[in-house]
């Protein structure tokens, strides 16, 4: 085995797809030592903390695709997970609604694409059954997606890290340590932390907005670019809360890989409406003024970004305005609800989307893992991820088996 390690495999990035990561390795190889960096304070602080809930269905997602092939079934051990940690969960079905006859193309295709995914359930429904599930709603044709579902990512995020330790001694699960440098010596990787400086034999990078950099440090090229899209929330007044069952949401535009704003039930009975999709100047930046000179640079120095930039720039434009003009969001909002009000509605919180761009400004869709010398690298993960997380662990499981020769 040569010199003993204080770690065979360090996992970076404790969001929910390297919790699930680790965990799913811990289930095959019981006996491997398993140590998972996190930066911040405490787990799931980024993407995983900060998106809607959704227990997506899959239906939107290319057949073949990593996406497709891995949301549905990672929704399936998802739901599973939830039942027996008695983690809080709740299958209530969306509906996705065409405004008007200009959308009706792109919702047949997506019911096509969801019947071929084989996503249980799904019905086309007109106006008068959209309005029975959702009085407030006004469409002219939808689908109804009964499997979809809300739960509280951190929690299981928090179960999976409670498991990765409980199941082997010498595996540790550690926040507050920051991933600064990575050397490799023939056999064994030196990680140096703002902690200390740890020896593993392998390494596998789960760092979301923050990936691409963990793989330079690696030695890998990654091939992309994280640029940050930072998605504000608002959120129904308690008055307001009885326009919104359940989800409601729009036809997705087929140009952007966003899923354009929708009105979401949170576990808490909150109801939240949005995301926006805006260029964001900070990775991890969720006010609408936050910089960081380094992401910006990363971001305006690419040539993809403005490649991005050129094509998209009346889309990014009226993101911007959404943004920043509360009257701008309401609108939007009101194509799938008319009878909501300025008053109906009230600033909330914001997320952060690590979106892997390529050098042409292509937007990557599907979910994206390279392998280094002794490592892994999972690039592009954005939604539907949480969902799929336990299947994309399994994923990762099966290749570090190989390419680690675990």
């Amino acid at each position: 085995m040569g010199k003993r390690t204080d770690f065979d495999i360090v996992v970076i990035g404790g969001g929910i797809v390297g919790l699930a990561s680790a965990y799913k390795i811990q289930i095959h190889y019981p006996g491997i030592r398993l140590g998972v960096f996190e930066k911040e304070k405490e787990l799931a602080a980024h993407q995983t903390g900060h998106n809607s809930g959704v227990i997506h269905s899959g239906l939107y997602y290319k057949p073949g695709s990593y996406k497709a092939n891995n949301c549905a079934k990672g929704r399936k051990e998802l739901v599973d997970f939830a039942a027996e940690h008695k983690i809080p969960y709740e299958i209530c079905g969306k509906i996705i609604v065409a405004m008007d006859g200009a959308e009706l193309n792109t919702l047949e295709q997506v019911f096509q694409n969801g019947l071929e995914n084989q996503i249980e359930g799904i019905e086309k429904i007109g106006s008068d059954q959209i309005k029975k599930i959702e009085p407030f709603c006004r469409g002219i044709a939808g689908i109804r997606v009964p499997c979809t579902g809300i739960i509280d990512f951190k929690e299981v995020t928090k179960k999976l890290a409670e498991l990765v330790e409980l199941k082997s001694e010498g595996s540790k699960v550690l926040t507050c340590c920051e991933v600064s440098a990575i050397d490799r010596h023939n056999a064994v990787t030196t990680v140096s932390t703002n902690k200390d400086d740890f020896t593993t034999k392998y390494l596998i990078n789960c760092a979301g907005l923050q990936c691409d950099r963990i793989a330079k440090m690696d030695g890998v090229k990654p091939g992309i670019r994280i640029v940050p899209f930072r998605g504000d929330y608002y959120e129904l007044t308690e008055k307001a809360l009885q326009k919104v069952k359940n989800l409601i949401y729009p036809v997705p535009d087929p140009a952007f890989p966003f899923l354009g704003v929708h009105f979401t039930r949170m576990m808490d009975g909150t109801v939240e409406c949005g995301p926006n999709a805006v260029f964001s100047l900070k990775r991890e930046g969720y006010g609408k003024t936050d910089f960081s000179l380094k992401d910006s640079w990363d971001s305006l120095f690419y040539s993809g970004t403005w490649k991005l930039f050129l094509r998209q720039w009346k889309y990014g434009l009226n993101e911007y305005k959404r943004a920043f003009f509360k009257g701008e969001f309401l609108r939007q909002l009101q194509r799938l609800i008319p009878s909501l009000r300025i008053e109906d509605i009230k600033p909330s919180r914001a997320g952060v989307r690590a979106q892997a761009l390529g050098p042409n400004g292509e937007l990557i869709e599907d979910f994206k893992i390279e392998k280094g010398l002794n490592s892994i690298h999972i690039l592009n993960a954005p939604s539907p991820a949480a969902t799929a997380s336990l299947a994309i662990g399994e994923t990762v499981s099966q290749m570090a088996a190989e390419h680690f020769n675990l």
